[in-house]
């Protein structure tokens, strides 16, 4: 019954969020802050893990590829489908529900502890709108941060294969393209929207409506990242059934 009510809260917090919006030079104010705590400040985390990881598609691919009669360029193919797919889309998303979901979820959640929720009510501001609605807005580019990831992680495919002698260069961008199908970079940017929404409200819920002190502060957070990483994973599975089946 717990989750349930988990459930039901979590839905009536998305309905509170647009019950009275806050003033808009506030709110422009609140959502350049959010894009650059959640977006700009997160890009180096994206390009570094992005980038090594296309590499080690590549190699992985490399090296289990031992029959002399497959071509070299499925090598290219292959990182390309993975990273496009599902890497950049999917495991940056988890490695951000660590990141954006922990912040979002301390920082409201101290909100809480201190009782700095409770004094903006009685102010009379909605506090979900004025501090979960600018989150939502600023992770509206979280398709530009993938779109980041996708370009760098296939950089770091090509260096990998290239540099590393493992195909020419030729053999590595003829996989690359061959056989595109333009609707799967839309699955990508598709499920990145979805994705994004996610780790905007989720990890707020968790910081909301938690209870207790400091201590809580770090377990709501831990949770946080448990519930987002669980959610985004399900998401992914039905938005491939919907869209690719």
């Amino acid at each position: 019954m717990s989750y349930l009510h988990s459930i039901g809260e979590y839905f009536i917090m998305l309905k509170d969020i647009f019950r009275r919006m806050t003033k808009g030079s506030v709110l422009k104010t609140l959502i350049f802050k959010e894009v650059d705590d959640l977006i700009i400040n997160s890009m180096g985390i994206v390009v570094f893990i992005s980038f090594f990881i296309g590499g080690v598609v590549t190699i992985q691919t490399a090296l289990n590829l031992n029959n002399p009669l497959i071509p070299k360029s499925l090598i290219g193919f292959t990182a390309r489908q993975s990273i496009i797919l599902e890497f950049a889309p999917t495991f940056i998303s988890i490695i951000m529900a660590g990141k954006v979901g922990s912040y979002i979820t301390s920082s409201i959640g101290t909100m809480r502890v201190t009782e700095q929720i409770d004094a903006l009510e009685v102010m009379g501001i909605n506090s979900l709108n004025y501090l979960v609605f600018p989150k939502i807005i600023a992770m509206l580019l979280y398709p530009f941060v993938i779109s980041i990831a996708i370009f760098v992680g296939l950089l770091g495919a090509y260096m990998a294969g290239v540099m590393g002698g493992f195909v020419a260069s030729e053999q590595f961008l003829e996989g690359l393209q061959s056989d595109f199908i333009p609707f799967h970079l839309a699955y990508a940017f598709i499920k990145s929207f979805f994705f994004a929404l996610i780790l905007a409200t989720v990890p707020s819920y968790h910081g909301y409506y938690m209870k207790g002190g400091s201590l809580e502060v770090g377990q709501a957070s831990t949770t946080s990242f448990v519930w987002t990483s669980v959610i985004l994973i399900i998401t992914n599975y039905v938005l491939t059934q919907l869209l690719l089946s």
